[in-house]
């Protein structure tokens, strides 16, 4: 197809240009943009019209040097400058060091206005707190935040529970066995904790031989035991007390000492001189041993001996002796916060052991009664022959709670107490005793001074 000229010095194309055409173009010029022709057969129609083809599109300015595109596009949006960003603007103002020494520096103050959002934290508060009720420190336990962490969790107590424990590597546990879980229950009744003053606690009866000095002994090996705190046990026995015999160390030391060097003691370093310590960490303080001195010991030496006592210890037993009638006993009774009566398996021993609890109604300690533990030893002589349920049924009916003594051959034999050699069922209900007899005294108290002691409430 032939090039069909135009005015102006363009050129309509609707074919291919011939390689001559090509050759004679200028060669400083470059080559003009070729406009492809359209082949009939590429476009699937047999034939087409020159005239058919639109070619007014395609514009090439022979004297330009380079083909010029135009594309037009789109506004730009304008940014909106929100009143808060305004309203921190810096202004786009050049700097002039010129005029940084003049002294005439303008500057702007930019007030800011930050709101702080109200958050209603009482769904926080609930999540956190279950029902509302804050969680105590005593709750964080090792088992509880340790749980999961490998070779932190202890192992519970118990063969077959143990035995699953270390099968699975310590991912499944099961808790202690029922035996080791009531045991460590009762250990966390013993372990009852006090505020205030020292707690005193008279084992006495009023008859002699029923095991009063062993059940004072073995109430301060449970508790002792037990506890983190210090135990005392006194031996006020006006008539030669055995109490510092029942425990492994001896002592030449005597609550006569304590009361002669009394004004010396200034701590618990002087005072634990006079003491003689049981392998459970229990404190003994003995009788007199010289039976001529014996009577000396009386209401104002155990008000000495019980005040300094108070000082460096959490719980005070005090052995009263045989009888209620002597001097001490008064003192004694006037600082108990609950009472221990210990009675003998026989008829009289249980007789005169609730004779015990009436002298006490009658002269003014009917509080003491009521939350008295009685002790019933059942290793006594004729406990073979007497209906101990009818005993426990009558104390239960003056007191607060009744703990049986088994017979143990090495509480028989009268000599020193080794606790961790006792039979389970001993050392079980001496530990029973200790949790009953904590369970019956104040958790808290105000301290007292020794001018009121006789002053203080029952």
């Amino acid at each position: 197809m032939a090039p069909t000229e135009a005015t102006g010095g363009n050129a309509r194309h609707s074919g291919r240009r011939s390689a001559s055409d090509a050759a004679a173009a200028s060669p400083s010029s470059p080559a003009p943009v070729e406009a492809e022709s359209i082949d009939s057969a590429s476009t699937g129609t047999s034939s087409m019209d020159a005239g058919a083809i639109d070619t007014a599109s395609i514009d090439i300015e022979a004297a330009s040097p380079r083909a010029t595109v135009s594309v037009q596009l789109p506004a730009a949006p304008i940014h909106d400058i929100p009143e808060d960003e305004e309203a921190v603007a810096i202004d786009d103002v050049a700097v002039q060091p010129d005029s940084l020494g003049s002294g005439e520096v303008t500057t702007r103050s930019v007030t800011l206005a930050v709101a702080t959002p109200v958050v209603d934290d009482a769904p926080v508060r609930a999540r956190r707190f279950g029902q509302g009720t804050p969680e105590t420190a005593a709750l964080l336990t090792s088992e509880r935040l340790l749980d999961g962490a490998r070779g932190s969790r202890t192992p519970p107590e118990g063969f077959w529970q143990k035995l699953l424990f270390d099968a699975t590597g310590k991912r499944v546990h099961i808790g202690d066995s029922a035996r080791a879980a009531a045991r460590k229950e009762l250990d966390e009744r013993i372990r009852k904790r006090f505020v205030g003053e020292a707690r005193f606690v008279p084992v006495l009866t009023r008859k002699g031989g029923v095991g009063k000095t062993t059940v004072t002994a073995l109430l301060g090996m449970a508790l002792a035991d037990a506890r983190d705190d210090r135990i005392i046990a006194i031996d006020a026995n006006p008539d030669r007390g055995t109490l510092s015999e029942r425990i492994g160390q001896r002592t030449d030391r005597t609550v006569r000492d304590v009361v002669r060097e009394a004004d010396a003691i200034r701590g618990y370093t002087e005072f634990s001189t006079m003491v003689a310590r049981d392998e459970t960490r229990l404190d003994v303080l003995a009788s007199d041993t010289d039976p001529h001195l014996s009577e000396a010991f009386n209401a104002e030496d155990y008000e000495t001996v019980a005040e300094l006592a108070s000082r460096y210890y959490s719980l005070v037993l005090t052995d009263c002796g045989t009888g209620i009638v002597h001097s001490v006993m008064s003192a004694t009774l006037r600082r108990a916060d609950t009472i221990v009566i210990v009675s003998g398996s026989s008829v009289d021993e249980a007789r005169l052991a609730s004779e015990t609890l009436s002298w006490l109604e009658q002269n003014g300690f009917e509080d003491l009664v009521s939350n008295a533990i009685v002790a019933l030893n059942t290793a006594t002589q004729g406990s073979h022959m007497v209906n101990l349920g009818e005993i426990e049924s009558h104390f239960k009916s003056r007191v607060r709670e009744i703990v049986r003594i088994p017979y143990d051959p090495q509480l028989a034999a009268g000599a020193a107490i080794s606790f961790k050699d006792l039979k389970p069922v001993t050392r079980h209900a001496a530990r029973t005793l200790a949790a009953l007899v904590v369970e019956g005294m104040p958790t808290t108290r105000p301290t007292f001074s020794r001018s009121t002691q006789s002053e203080r409430p029952q």
